[in-house]
């Protein structure tokens, strides 16, 4: 590549940068030269000519092979990159300006502070813009309860597409972040996309945007959801403890949860872990704190699927009093599971989901099951077979169902072998279609 013609100064940023500051304080003339090409686009040849080295020496001292310390070489490589003096420890070099030339400088420096007020002030984005992703967030969260995935996948990706195009071009710092909040939240859709689908691979690189997102715009409820987020799929997956760790990082964790419903969340998901990993003491005790956070919450930051509304935190109480099992906590299981249903059923058609409401459903007939009531069993199964497609959660649920009829004492009844045969029949159907341009 040529050498520019038009100087040969280096750019200021790059001579008060702390890391070329310490580098030349050290001598460092490996890192020097690799922050020179960098910022500077002088590249080894050039740095060579206009040093008067050998490419092959200014090789290896980039590569670290060979050290500088001749005090002639030094002085070269000061005039010829036009390190001042000072910064290496030399004397001021004939190029820097003296006091005579204070004027000069000052009348530069204010230069200097103009261009910089012009670039502080250029943005690609403004009030208005970040304004309707807001609102684009709020209502995809709000839709994705309840319309049907396939429609939802092509406007969560045209909205991701858009936050980054704008991330790669200049804005206020506080625009920035607030840009890397909208694109955690949309990649929380997305991860959400990809459980339901049942690419949990997808899921993961998703949930790994969105804790990203959330650290660098320090964001407490987005760094929790995520983490919500995070142990919801560790739960399907059937890593129970895992699921709970990440869980008990969200909620305890230094700097908070945030505000709303996040809390009584990750403690619900907790306790849930627990109770599936056989920890029935530790369930039950973070359960009661999931209800003291509930009574506790204000209101969320956003609706539908990044909220947890009390039906689906009684639903979630109705699962892991279920996995804690015996006669009196599966009892407060089938009142939880009711109680999750009346509130579902009584809610805005808008917010009631499809699969908490079946997830509601096949807890009911696990516990009628656990009763021994096989009829009760099937009422319940009859409300969630009749669906066209299911999450891979439901999926899952479904196959455990399954095979909890194929044991003991059900496995020669004729009326379990039959709701057997009619949940194998619904559970190879594919999944909840998605968008064949979705990768899976």
């Amino acid at each position: 590549m040529p050498e520019p013609s038009h100087s040969k100064e280096l750019p200021v940023s790059l001579l008060t940068d702390p890391v070329m500051i310490e580098a030349c304080q050290a001598r460092d003339f490996g890192r020097i030269f690799r922050l020179v090409k960098a910022r500077a686009g002088i590249y080894p040849s050039m740095i060579a000519r206009r040093c008067d080295l050998t490419p092959s020496r200014v090789g290896e001292v980039i590569a670290g092979r060979r050290q500088l310390l001749h005090m002639d070489v030094i002085e070269r490589i000061s005039d010829g990159l036009r390190i001042p003096g000072h910064m290496l420890g030399l004397a001021r070099r004939s190029w820097e300006p003296g006091p005579d030339e204070g004027a000069r400088s000052l009348a530069a420096d204010t230069g200097i502070s103009a261009r910089l007020a012009r670039h502080v002030a250029e943005t690609n984005v403004n009030a208005l813009v970040l304004e309707q992703f807001d609102a684009d967030v709020e209502r995809l969260a709000r839709d994705f309860v309840s319309r049907p995935l396939p429609l939802l996948i092509p406007e969560i990706r045209t909205a991701r597409d858009a936050v980054c195009r704008l991330l790669e071009g200049r804005q206020h710092p506080s625009q920035t972040r607030h840009l890397y909040v909208v694109a955690g939240w949309l990649s929380g859709l997305a991860a959400h996309v990809s459980l339901d689908l049942g690419d949990r691979s997808a899921a993961a690189t998703h949930a790994r945007t969105v804790v990203q997102c959330a650290e660098i715009s320090e964001h407490s409820s987005l760094r929790a959801w995520a983490r919500s987020f995070q142990s919801l799929a560790a739960y399907w997956a059937g890593d129970y403890r895992r699921a709970g760790d990440l869980a008990q990082a969200g909620h305890s964790e230094g700097r908070g949860p945030g505000a709303g419903t996040i809390k009584a969340r990750l403690l619900s998901l907790e306790a849930r872990a627990r109770a599936a990993e056989g920890d029935s003491r530790s369930a039950l005790r973070v359960l009661a704190l999931a209800h003291e956070a509930r009574s506790a919450a204000g209101p969320d930051e956003l609706p539908g699927v990044f909220s947890f509304p009390e039906a689906k935190q009684w639903a979630y109480t109705g699962t892991t009093l279920l996995a804690v099992g015996g006669d009196e906590q599966t009892w407060h299981a089938v009142n939880a599971s009711r109680r999750a249903l009346e509130l579902y059923q009584a809610g805005p058609e808008e917010d009631r989901s499809p699969g908490d409401l079946q997830a509601a459903h096949l807890d009911l007939a696990t516990a009628y099951l656990a009763s021994g009531e096989v009829e009760g069993a099937g009422a319940e199964l009859s409300e969630v077979l009749t669906a066209e497609g299911y999450t891979a959660s439901i999926t899952i649920r479904l196959r455990n169902l399954a095979a909890l009829l194929g044991s003991e004492p059900y496995r020669g009844a004729q009326s379990a072998a039959s709701l057997r045969a009619h949940i194998h029949e619904v559970t190879v159907r594919p999944a909840l279609a998605s968008d064949p341009t979705e990768p899976r």
